[in-house]
């Protein structure tokens, strides 16, 4: 009986460690709200479930980067992507733009949220390839 309390408590031990070290990068370049508002959601759930999230921007989603980002009010919870991004960062999820989005749109780096810079490919490429690491794309 000993044994098999110990056996289940190193296991729950276990897995809870894994869901903590889980890393996950969220690539969003898709202009639809909707989309955007999903992955947003969907990072912030993984957070909630002990993952570390970084979250790229590129294309039309880049938008959400900028310090003066509106968008549309989604239901249910009548949040826009931008403010489920900033919550996403409160609670510790990196942000980054990708390197082609500033020169591509006219955009400086001072235009973009506190906290979100130009992503560098060769670090966002060593990232992506970490082991263990999940890259989900938007």
């Amino acid at each position: 009986m000993k044994k098999t309390l110990v056996a289940l408590a190193l296991a729950i031990g276990s897995t809870a460690a894994l869901a903590e070290k889980q890393a996950v990068t969220v690539v969003l370049s898709d202009g639809s709200p909707m989309t955007q508002g999903m992955a947003m959601v969907l990072a912030n759930q993984m957070q909630e479930q002990g993952a570390q999230v970084d979250i790229l921007l590129c294309d039309a989603a880049g938008d959400l980067a900028l310090e003066d980002a509106g968008g549309q009010a989604l239901k249910p919870n009548n949040v826009t992507p931008a403010q489920l991004l900033v919550g996403a960062m409160k609670k510790g999820a990196s942000a980054s733009v990708c390197a082609l989005y500033l020169p591509n749109t006219g955009t400086k780096a001072e235009d973009l949220k506190e906290g979100i810079e130009p992503a560098k490919p060769a670090d966002m490429a060593r990232l992506m390839l970490e082991g263990g690491r999940r890259v989900v794309g938007f």
